[in-house]
């Protein structure tokens, strides 16, 4: 392809430079606007540029992208409702056997949620959590959070729905569901299980630690090259974000009932469901209702017919639940204090309601994976059960709609336009041609190179850009050597792309997540700095991928 002319060339690259200064730094002093903004402050000076016209801006919008992104942030969001998240968070401390376990842990079930529920979602929803486990067992936080975020990079490379390029790819590639786990799943196995052993390697000394020395010890002797931590008392470790239905039980079994604490505790959750306001109601009925009062008096006269009139029963409860009854037997009395099973029978219904309603949640997630499994539409069976479990809710939708992030959807909107308009200048096709006749995927030499390119581009272009400009060409010249080859450039493509945020903390929006999370955690934050995730993520992200190919390209 010939390049464009001068100004269109020019201005192109100017739009695309604005964009991409945006997206990779989005709070830079001179425009402050974040990359949402950016992506649509370069479409709209690509059209205003005349880079392309208005019809072809809105032509390279790719809606069943969106739509499959849509779909799979709704079910995540009922899904972290449904207390998946926190069934995942309570097999990270159950029955561990120490700080070594505990790290193979972690990074096993941020892999597998990762591939499940997307990284972004998984990082954000047990970020917390690790930090609260790790502080409480006196163990340095860093080698969680690099595993967390390494390990949920790595876990979203086996499914188109693990992450935004790899959705990118299988859309347009149109390789099935099953196709695309099959061929990158055991290279993600052996990469999560490499992390592992880096992980252990690296961080081993400070995970030696005896868990018998005191926290004041702890805090002097574990600290590793960042050391902006806050300290507090901890609290037993539980999963943090307010959309769970099923934790008022945990909430219940706790020390907080003493004083209040459940009702303090409630009106600090959100509640989405119908469900779940009843069994706050519920909840609140049975704690007044076992309050003892200071005192009451109840006085009651009751006529049995008998010879010697009517009997006087007078009744006063105080702290100690004295009882003082007057000219009557106790067999005869005709007050008896009644108990009222009805509020234990209405919460047994309402947690049997709830039960029944997170099973739902679950069949319908399962339905879905089978549909894709199958090789069925990915957009139209996500969006299919997304509606459906919004049809299960049976509340208005409002709520649950208002999580999700309409702000990544406008940003994927920006950038295929703006990537599309840098691609009608020529300039990235004529930089492929110069680097394609040495990164053909028939040798090991152009594996290599092409390998080396994506590592490049996704941490400078960041992944999603890079998949845009580069996914195309590379299937283009898979396609003259072989159609086998085609599929297998497709799933490079996506594994080198996605470990590849391993490299540097701005290379994924995961370890920006983590970072992000960790450092603003309330009375256990954690500073992970750029150069502590660097140490870790070249060596990291260099050997997993060498690895990785080796397996992939063998498929």
């Amino acid at each position: 392809m010939v390049l464009a002319s001068t100004p269109k060339v020019v201005l192109g690259c100017v739009a695309f430079v604005i964009f991409w200064v945006l997206a990779v730094f989005p709070s830079v002093p001179f425009l402050p606007v974040g990359r949402t903004a950016g992506s649509l402050l370069g479409a709209m000076l690509m059209v205003l540029f005349r880079v392309m016209t208005p019809e072809e801006a809105y032509a390279a919008i790719d809606l069943p992208i969106l739509g499959l992104l849509f779909g799979t942030m709704v079910v995540s969001i009922f899904l972290e409702r449904a207390d998946m998240f926190q069934y995942l968070g309570s097999m990270l401390s159950w029955k561990s056997r120490g700080s070594k376990d505990l790290l193979f842990r972690v990074c096993l079930v941020s892999a597998v949620a990762s591939a499940l529920f997307t990284n972004d979602t998984t990082c954000v929803v047990l970020t917390e959590f690790i930090l609260k486990v790790a502080r409480q067992n006196n163990l340095p936080p860093q080698p969680f959070l690099l595993a967390l975020a390494s390990s949920s990079n790595i876990g979203s490379s086996a499914t188109p729905i693990g992450n935004p390029q790899n959705l990118v790819i299988a859309v347009t590639s149109g390789i099935s569901f099953g196709s695309f786990l099959f061929g990158i799943f055991p290279a993600m196995i052996v990469g999560v299980l490499t992390n592992v052993f880096i992980l252990l390697c690296y961080f081993w000394k400070y995970l030696s630690v005896e868990k018998v020395r005191d926290q004041e010890a702890a805090a002097h002797e574990l600290v590793v090259a960042d050391d902006e931590v806050s300290s507090h008392r901890f609290t037993p470790a539980r999963m943090s974000h307010a959309s769970s239905v099923n934790g008022d039980a945990d909430y219940m079994r706790s020390d907080s009932m003493t004083r209040g604490g459940v009702g303090d505790t409630l009106r600090s959750r959100s509640y989405n469901s119908e469900g779940d306001r009843d069994i706050q109601v519920a909840i609140r009925s049975l704690r007044a209702s076992s309050m003892s009062q200071e005192m009451v008096e109840v006085s009651t006269v009751c006529d049995r017919g008998r010879d010697d009139g009517p009997r006087k029963v007078t009744r006063t409860t105080s702290h100690q639940r004295s009882v003082i009854i007057e000219d009557a037997p106790e067999k005869d009395a005709c007050f008896h204090e009644k108990e009222k099973p009805q509020e234990e029978e209405e919460m047994k219904r309402k947690t049997w309601k709830v039960f029944v309603w997170k099973t739902a949640v679950y069949l319908t997630t399962l339905g879905m994976l089978i549909a894709l499994l199958m090789g069925l539409n990915m957009s139209w069976s996500a969006i299919t059960a997304a509606l459906v479990l919004l049809a299960l809710d049976f509340t208005d939708a409002q709520a649950c709609l208002e999580k999700v992030s309409y702000s990544l959807l406008i940003f994927f909107c920006g950038m295929f336009i703006t990537v599309d308009g840098f691609n009608r200048t020529g300039i990235p096709n004529a930089l492929w041609e110069l680097v394609e006749p040495h990164a053909r995927i028939d040798s090991a030499k152009g594996i290599a190179l092409l390998a080396v390119v994506i590592l490049f581009l996704s941490n400078v272009a960041s992944n999603v850009p890079t998949v845009l400009l580069l996914g195309t060409r590379v299937a283009a010249s898979a396609r003259a050597i072989s159609p086998a080859s085609e599929k297998k450039a497709w799933l490079i493509l996506a594994f080198v792309s996605t470990v590849a945020g391993n490299l540097t903390l701005l290379g994924s929006a995961a370890n920006l997540i983590v970072c992000e999370q960790a450092r603003r955690a309330q009375f256990h934050g954690y500073n992970l700095t750029f150069w502590s995730h660097l140490r870790f993520g070249v060596p990291s992200t260099i050997i997993i991928t060498a690895i990785g190919l080796l397996i992939v390209v063998s498929y």
